[in-house]
Order: C-alpha cells, then structure tokens, then sequence
C-alpha cells in the first residue's frame, strides 16, 4: 500500500507514491519519541525556544519549493499558501516567545503554615510535559494545520517529542516539511509516518500519551473513541466540523446589505470554502436575501482538495436542491477541470429550518450555505438555543440592533467558542487571547483551544511538589525563581 498524492485542477497524478509505513515502522518511530523525551523535555525552555526559531528560518528558507509542492497538490494557490507557511513559522516564533515569557508552567507556591485547618505543607505545583504527542494532519491547512503546523509547534514547546501522521492529500508537501523539520530537531523528537491503518495503530500504542486532531466529524470520533479505549485511555483533541451561525439583525440588514453580502461571499468562497471557520449559515431579514444572491452569484468556484471532498460536497448541495423546503437562490460560476465545483447559496423560512433542523445544520464542507430568514429578531434566542456547538458565532448589529444582539450574545456564548461582532468568522489570529475550540461537535475537548498561545496548555499536566527541598525542585519553583518567569505566590500573582 502507498499514498499517491494528487493535483486538483486536473485529478492527474501528483508525485511518486510514498509507501504506507508498516505497524513496526511506527513501533519503531514512537520507541525513538519516546527514547529522547526526556532529553528534549529537560532541555530549558529558552533551549528549546531557540530550537523552535531555527526551525522556523529553515521552513522559511525553503518556501519556494515548499510552496510550489503544496500548490500542485491543493490548488489552494500561491499567494494563499504564501500567507500559510508565513503563519506556520510566525506560530513556531510565538511559541519561543510563549517559553521565555514562562507563565505557560503555571509555577504556583503554597508557603507552609500549621496554624490553620488544616494544616498546609510546603506545597509547589507545576506544569509537566506528557510524553509523546500524534498529530494528525489536516486537510485544508498543508502548513498551519499539518506537518509542522499548531499541534507540532505547541507540542514542542511544551517539551513533547512528536509524531505526525501524514495527511493523504497531500504527501510530497508533507514529506518536503517532514525533511526540513527533521533537519534541525534532535534525533527521534520528530517522526512522520504515512496512510490511514498507520495512524490507527499510532493511536493505539502505549508510548503516546496524547493524539492532536484537525478533520472531519466522523474520523475524528473513530479516533477518539479509539484513544479513549484503551488500556490506558489518553487525551484526544480533536478540531471538528462546525456551521459557524452568523446573525445579521434588522438595523444592519437595512443601512449596509450590499457590504454584508460582499464580505459574506468573500467569506463563503474563501478556499472553495474549505475552511472549518466557514460561515454556512446565516439567519438573516428576507430583506438581504437578493444581495447575498448577487454576491454569491458573482464569484467563481475552484478545485477542492480531494476527489472524495468533491463527490461529498455535490452530494450535499443535491440534497439541499432537494429539499421542498429549501429554496437554490444563487449559484457561482463554472470553474472546469479536475474537482472543480461552484458556490451555491439557498434560502429557507425559520419555520421550516426548525422543522428540520438536524438535516440543515450539517456541515457543507465547500462553498454553499443557508440563508434562514425571519420576521421577527424576537424568535431568533428560542431557536438560538437549540443549535449545537461550534468553533464561532457571528453577529452583525448597528447601534439600534444592540438590544437584540445583547440577547442573542446570552444565547450564542453558550455554544461557540469565538463570538465575532461585525466581522467575518474565516481567518484566526494567532495569539495569547484567541480560542479556537468550541463545545461538540466543533471539538472533543471545549476547554482547550487549538490555535494561539494557549494552546500549549493541551500537552502538560500539573504536578505538586510537598515538602521538597529546595535544591531538588524545578527552577521554576525554587525560592530564587532563577528563570524569572511569573509565579503566583500564596495567591498573588508576582511577576518578576
């Protein structure tokens, strides 16, 4: 068996196959993992810091082919992918900067005192490193979200050797990285291996303690249910699907629904609306409904990613089509060749979303979506409140909408993991305040995020110190605090 990449305008083959690594080869990748944790994990944040932004320059050094590889096998495009691995290394930059700064190991000291009830010991807690950590690439992101994207980088941080499962659409890209990342971490603190049975037995072997997901609903519940069986049930964070709702209230609707059409059609198309931030679906006054149309009619279609996101992606679109509730209001233009497909949006009366609502909140991974109109804002909490999680939550109001938008925000809060106020949900900051996470099914784990500064939080675990001496603690708990990093001392948070 091999993994045989593609190119999406044309469906012709990309590259020569990569064998699938064989269950001894990834026995053999995560026995090197484990054999140099405790080097890695040992080495002072600084050191590893360090490391992270050598590895950055050489992924940036070599963004030419890097790029080239990856464009050839997504059609994502040059100037997108160009902003990615831009990302992708400013993510590893953050995350040297995120191991100086130090809070991330939550240093916290409990000075003794046998005076109260009862008594406290000398008691120092902190943040430890798991183990070896699998991430699993995804599809949509071959730099952000792969080989040496968010998972990898904070993994490292964290002081957790890595072993990336490889996504199948795109395999010469991820090799290319795999080779570049390789070149500049210890030995056996990075491993990659290759096809589908070859990521179900890294999920199942004893050394990883922790597995880092981005992909579809169905493969990702496969494989948290695989991790949460085992003998020893580990960790799996999971980023998942997600509808993104926007709600555009009356007030905005009627002073600005030709910019709100323009940006939701950008946001729609962005990536042939391969994003897992794509707003597809929108409650809206039926008053906007022509312009989204126009909008939406206006741009153009693209090549996904893979043959079988495609055939899902006209499936689902055949189904709403279908649909006697729902009306096809706009299609996008013809894009040809290869796996191309066109936007489409549709409109359907909040009565009759309500009617069916577990079949119109699925998840369109593409360029489509719904338009649930209504004619009363009064209406949209109750309904609000039935939706299910994910990763954000959007909401456009003018100064005479505040009122509403204050009661859909009691609702929309209680579901997303980002709630966006004027603005279009495609496009995640990266940095120490964003969440990217949400209740199920936008992720398995809603208290963790998987983008930001943060998102190091995933691959530690605390740890408390009673009574040590001094001499033998971490650094980062000795009374000196050597490394200068923040510390919360008998409740107050001191920093240096």
């Amino acid at each position: 068996m091999s993994v045989q990449g593609y190119e999406p305008r044309t469906g012709k083959a990309f590259g020569d196959p990569i064998p699938s690594t064989s269950d001894s080869g990834v026995g053999e990748i995560v026995d090197a993992a484990a054999q140099a944790f405790p080097a890695w994990s040992g080495l002072a944040s600084a050191e590893r810091g360090a490391v992270l932004e050598r590895l950055a320059d050489a992924l940036d050094a070599e963004s030419e082919l890097l790029i080239s590889t990856a464009d050839s096998e997504t059609a994502l495009g040059v100037p997108r992918l160009t902003v990615e691995l831009k990302r992708t290394t400013n993510q590893l930059r953050l995350f040297a900067s995120v191991l100086a700064e130090g809070s991330y190991r939550e240093a916290t000291i409990d000075s003794p005192n046998p005076d109260i009830i009862p008594p406290r010991p000398n008691l120092r807690r902190i943040l430890q490193p798991l183990g070896v950590v699998a991430v699993f690439s995804a599809s949509n992101f071959p730099f952000a979200f792969s080989v040496a994207g968010g998972d990898t980088a904070s993994a490292l941080a964290a002081g957790c050797p890595v072993v990336v499962k490889a996504h199948s659409a795109h395999p010469q890209t991820s090799q290319e990285t795999a080779r570049v990342v390789a070149s500049v971490l210890p030995q056996g603190v990075f491993g990659i291996i290759y096809g589908t049975e070859a990521g179900r037995v890294l999920v199942r072997h004893p050394l990883v303690k922790a597995v880092g997901f981005t992909g579809s609903t169905s493969g990702g519940r496969a494989l948290f249910d695989l991790a949460q069986g085992r003998p020893e049930p580990i960790p799996f964070y999971g980023e998942l699907g997600s509808v993104n709702p926007v709600v555009v209230l009356p007030s905005a609707a009627a002073n600005r629904s030709a910019e709100l059409a323009t940006g939701f059609a950008q946001s729609l198309t962005m990536g042939v609306g391969q994003f897992c931030t794509n707003p597809g679906l929108v409650f809206a006054p039926s008053s906007v409904v022509d312009a989204f149309a126009e909008a939406v009619g206006g741009v153009g279609g693209g090549a996904m990613l893979t043959e079988r996101m495609r055939d899902s992606y006209e499936s689902t679109v055949d189904s709403l089509s279908a649909h006697p509730s729902v009306r096809l209001v706009a299609t996008g233009s013809d894009s040809d060749g290869g796996w191309s497909v066109t936007p489409r949006l549709y409109q359907v009366s909040l009565k009759d979303f309500l009617a069916d609502k577990e079949k119109l909140t699925e998840e369109c991974f593409g360029p489509a979506g719904i338009v649930v109109t209504f004619d009363d804002p009064a209406d949209l909490p109750e309904v609000l409140r039935t939706l299910e999680g994910s990763l954000t939550a959007t909401v456009h109001a003018d100064p005479d909408d505040h009122d509403l938008a204050a009661s859909v925000l009691e609702e929309i809060r209680r579901f997303a993991g980002r709630l966006v106020f004027n603005a279009w949900p495609t496009g995640v900051a990266v940095s120490w305040a964003m969440h990217h996470g949400g209740p199920w099914p936008a992720t398995t784990s809603p208290l963790h995020t998987s983008v930001g500064a943060t998102s190091i939080r995933r691959w530690l675990a605390p740890v408390t110190y009673q009574s040590w001496p001094d001499a033998l603690l971490p650094p980062e708990l000795q009374d000196a605090n050597p490394l200068g990093i923040p510390r919360r001392e008998d409740g107050v948070l001191i920093t240096p």
